[in-house]
């Protein structure tokens, strides 16, 4: 059975969801170091990292951020209505390590119709926790989506 796309009439302040969790690998590290060119010796001398306040290695936060916003995607509820990802207010509460599993909480916290646009923009409350249920992310995002009546239409 498939995951029922949710569209910008069906979304409702205080609607929550929850993903599944995800482990975070040496891999996904190693690959997202590379990708982003953030070799920043708290993510990759473990020397220097042992004197920061963290005592170790941890993940870079855009890393944190970007497996969350995959979790979140892989819900399927807003997968094919999101237009765009327009903004964001973000904190970085907890560091993150290779090995730790996080998941993603958000809440519809308001919506704003656009005019001439069949949608508008939904505001998410959204937290990442880790395995311990500790929030290490948290803030809002907020998304441009589509209206049930805009199915089809092309948005140029």
């Amino acid at each position: 059975m498939s995951t029922p796309k949710l569209y910008y009439e069906d979304l409702q302040p205080d609607m929550t969801f929850e993903t599944a969790h995800r482990t975070i690998t040496q891999e996904d590290f190693e690959t997202f170091t590379r990708l982003s060119g953030d070799y920043n010796p708290l993510h990759t001398d473990a020397n220097y990292a042992s004197s920061s306040p963290f005592g170790e290695l941890i993940v870079q936060g855009a890393l944190v951020l970007s497996i969350g916003t995959g979790l979140a995607n892989s819900l399927g509820y807003l997968s094919g209505t999101i237009d765009a990802f327009v903004g964001l207010d973000w904190k970085y509460r907890a560091p993150v390590k290779v090995g730790d599993a996080i998941w993603v909480a958000l809440k519809v916290h308001k919506k704003h119709p656009m005019p001439g646009y069949h949608g508008g923009l939904v505001t998410l409350y959204v937290t990442i926790f880790n395995q311990d249920n500790r929030a290490v992310q948290k803030g809002t995002w907020t998304l441009l989506v589509r209206g049930r009546d805009q199915i089809g239409q092309d948005l140029r």
